[in-house]
């Protein structure tokens, strides 16, 4: 069923709609929120909700609870190619919780607070931007570790990066949920302006077997990977020495040393080496440079560094 969760009028009598898709099945009350299209320029949650959706209506006797799909928050964004909100130049995940007295934004955000709100678990899926991929990983604060970690493991990343608190912006959606017990998980997978396809049903997978977990699922539920969880353990930044084209001779989740290639910065006027580029670390690359064109200081990667009493704990 299709539902508007809050709604602004707009110039030229127009409307601003924010709209859900709630599935429901059996006498279950598990509800599961997933959220996604806070940012325009992010899409990899837009094949995502396809993939949920499809797959939930074509199998519904399978579901027992509630299911909301939210797949744009931010729609003018999304229909704009914008990352933030156009007209108002705001980043709509640095609103929230928002007001009911504010301005439009803060009340629209207040309205999908008091949306989700109540939801056993919602996940808000993101995008890298148009320069960087990301493997599929969950991002979460130290306080709320403890809580979230567990179903995070269900989720079929590869990696689940525990930020310190003070990382942690108190404007997110994700912050916000949590502060009033609603427990949320961010996820973040693949570049800006695109999709990509076995991201989109590695978490797929991975939703499956959360429900499967919590009660809500009576279908099959594949195996999913066992992430590599990080405790603040340390990162590496590769930036870039020199301008010109990246092309990197490592994929994600390779296990580089130090000191190692693993790729160059190419000048295409005059056919040569601008800059060879080597891991500043050991660990495994989880963030590399998707949009070739880089300059002086460009990140072109991220390495977590092993588990080590430097790195913190695992």
């Amino acid at each position: 069923m299709i539902k508007t969760v809050t709604e602004a009028a707009l110039a030229v009598n127009e409307k601003l709609e924010i709209k859900k898709n709630r599935i429901k099945n059996g006498s279950g009350t598990k509800r599961l929120s997933i959220v996604t299209g806070i940012h325009g320029d992010e899409l990899e949650g837009q094949y995502l909700a396809y993939l949920i959706g499809k797959h939930l209506n074509d199998n519904i006797e399978l579901l027992d609870g509630i299911v909301d799909i939210y797949p744009a928050l931010n729609p003018m964004g999304i229909d704009s190619i914008t990352r933030g909100i156009p007209l108002f130049d705001l980043d709509m995940n640095r609103v929230f919780p928002g007001s009911k007295d504010g301005t439009m934004m803060e009340t629209l955000c207040s309205s999908i607070i008091d949306d989700i709100a109540g939801s056993d678990i919602c996940i808000d899926v993101h995008s890298s931007n148009i320069f960087l991929k990301e493997l599929p990983q969950i991002r979460i604060s130290v306080p709320t570790a403890e809580t979230l970690v567990p179903y995070a493991k269900m989720l079929n990343v590869d990696f689940i990066w525990v930020h310190e608190s003070a990382t942690v912006l108190e404007s997110t959606l994700a912050h916000s949920l949590n502060s009033i017990g609603t427990k949320t998980l961010v996820v973040e997978m693949g570049v800006g302006m695109r999709i990509t396809k076995e991201y989109g049903f590695q978490l797929f997978e991975g939703i499956l077997n959360l429900m499967k977990k919590i009660g809500m699922w009576k279908g099959e539920a594949k195996p999913v990977r066992e992430p590599i969880v990080s405790m603040n353990r340390a990162v590496g930044f590769v930036n870039s020495d020199a301008a010109g084209i990246f092309v990197p001779c490592v994929e994600f989740g390779d296990s580089v040393h130090k000191g190692e290639r693993i790729g160059d910065v190419l000048e295409p006027l005059t056919g040569r080496v601008a800059a060879e580029i080597n891991a500043v670390c050991d660990g495994m690359v989880f963030t590399l440079r998707e949009y070739p064109i880089v300059y002086g200081g460009s990140l072109l990667a991220r390495i977590l560094m092993p588990d080590t009493p430097e790195g913190g704990e695992q």
